[in-house]
């Protein structure tokens, strides 16, 4: 058995000894499904965008850990770690996206079953999901029954506190309305607009707003799986950017391979504006920040690329 192999078999060991002592501190120190003996709900997120949601749900009466928090990492790579599975093993509530997309999460929970815990997968509750395409949360349609989710889950572990649930769960989905005032804007201006997309992730985004993907699907799919397009599409892909038939190229910034960095290079050669998106919130801002400074840049980029731009 080689060095890796046995460090391998360590590691999982550790996780389920750590987690089996959680669960024995959890049962004897008060923490249950109606919350903390301190009167704090431990909530563990996935990815930081859901954590910032529910950390904006349930306000004080919640503390949250984010895992997936850094947008310099690609989330397709991610390995979870020891300190990963000890925040799982003490969360009465746990947030993941699911539909593969954070299958770690998976094993974690496997590792420390807690029959008290909730768990919430977003895929599972997001209204309009698109085919195989897992980034759920970038919909803004999809955010507001995964916050409902959130709060139905706040409620049950803490029922004494639902009208602040309630309320906090009221204001977040009114803040969501500037967001979809923008895209209904971007969408009266720039409908049937040709743009690339390095990867599905924002489909989410383009499909409402009208705007014409005509990067091969299957390109986008294969970039955000991880996996090498085809030839074919490459260089379909490749042809768009250079022949200039996008206005704009979207690029997740947090996926980048060798073709993806081609596809870079060729947009600014040619003067194609481009707009960087991430999988992973960047820090300090909250969700709805986040989506609009995103939505404000690709405006400019289109009223750019277009000649509507005000000066």
């Amino acid at each position: 058995m080689n060095r890796k192999v046995i460090a391998v078999i360590i590691v999982v060991i550790f996780i389920i000894i750590v987690a089996a002592i959680g669960y024995f501190l959890i049962k004897h120190e008060g923490v249950s499904g109606s919350g903390s003996s301190s009167g704090i709900i431990h909530i563990v997120a996935a990815e930081n965008f859901y954590g910032n949601i529910a950390a904006q749900l349930g306000g004080s009466h919640v503390s949250v850990v984010s895992i997936l928090a850094d947008p310099n990492v690609d989330p397709h790579e991610y390995e979870s770690s020891v300190q990963d599975g000890i925040a799982i093993t003490n969360a009465n509530l746990v947030i993941e996206n699911g539909l593969e997309y954070d299958t770690w999460m998976d094993k974690l929970l496997a590792a420390s079953p807690n029959s008290d815990r909730v768990v919430i997968v977003a895929g599972n509750v997001a209204t309009n999901p698109l085919p195989n395409n897992p980034h759920v949360w970038y919909g803004v349609d999809n955010i507001g029954s995964i916050a409902q989710a959130i709060t139905n889950a706040l409620i049950k572990l803490d029922p004494a506190n639902k009208a602040s649930y309630e309320s906090n769960l009221a204001a977040f989905n009114d803040s969501l309305a500037p967001l979809q005032a923008r895209m209904d804007e971007i969408k009266t201006k720039y409908a049937g607009t040709p743009v690339a997309l390095t990867e599905t992730i924002y489909l989410y985004e383009t499909q409402p707003m009208g705007l014409d993907v005509i990067t091969p699907f299957d390109f986008e799919k294969a970039i955000a799986e991880g996996n090498d397009p085809s030839a074919e599409s490459v260089n379909v892909t490749n042809t768009q950017i250079n022949d200039n038939q996008v206005k704009v190229l979207i690029y997740n910034s947090q996926t980048v391979t060798p073709v993806t960095t081609n596809l870079l290079n060729a947009a600014e050669k040619n003067n194609i504006p481009v707009v960087p998106v991430s999988e992973t919130m960047p820090p300090n801002v909250t969700y709805q920040t986040w989506i609009m400074n995103e939505l404000n840049n690709l405006e400019q980029s289109l009223a750019r690329a277009t000649g509507n731009l005000k000066l």
